[in-house]
């Protein structure tokens, strides 16, 4: 059963830049150690009128945006070991300096996710 990571972040657009080359590096690092898909993806509609929009659980402030990303994977198996490479990777340590990251590391949503529904 395929399984995929899932989070939610809240961005400083002023920081859109540099979220998206960190958001490179970490996508070829996770394909090269065997991702099968790696998206990040940015607010674009996100003033919904109907259930929670994205930006109420993590407290969107004035001048942020939403980044919504996953990666797939095989199965829950298969992610445990890529991730235990991409954890490893030193092209990935550098970027790993939580004070350093262009968003609020303490705000993201995360969570490992079975597939229920695949079109």
């Amino acid at each position: 059963m395929r399984y995929v990571d899932g989070y939610v972040l809240p961005v400083p657009k002023k920081n859109l830049d540099a979220y998206r080359r960190m958001a490179k590096k970490a996508a070829k690092i996770w394909r090269e150690h065997g991702a099968l898909d790696y998206k990040e993806c940015v607010g674009d509609d996100l003033d919904v009128k109907f259930g929670m929009p994205f930006t109420r659980p993590i407290k969107l402030k004035p001048g942020e945006t939403v980044v919504f990303a996953y990666i797939l994977f095989a199965s829950r198996a298969h992610r445990d070991r890529v991730n235990a490479k991409v954890m490893k990777d030193p092209r990935l340590a550098d970027s790993m300096d939580m004070k350093s990251m262009p968003f609020d590391v303490k705000r993201m949503v995360y969570g490992g996710f079975k597939v229920l529904v695949e079109a």
